[in-house]
């Protein structure tokens, strides 16, 4: 990818055009926004500030996917 940033998203190497927000890195690796939790740089980062997120090189990601379940009957 011409121009593009390096990231580390779940401990390997991604890369994303520069001044991409959160939500859209999180669509472009194939991650549904919706049910995901992000650790930003070592700290857990609240949904309400994802679009605002604007991601940098060397910036760090921990995405934790949600799954939902529970007994069997």
């Amino acid at each position: 990818m011409a121009d593009a940033i390096a990231l580390q998203v779940n401990g390997e190497v991604a890369t994303c055009p520069p001044q991409t927000n959160l939500p859209d890195v999180l669509a472009q690796l194939g991650f549904n926004p919706r049910l995901v939790a992000v650790e930003y740089n070592g700290e857990i980062l609240h949904r309400q500030y994802w679009t605002e997120t604007i991601l940098q090189a060397g910036d760090r990601l921990e995405v934790v996917t949600i799954v939902g379940g529970g007994r069997s009957p």
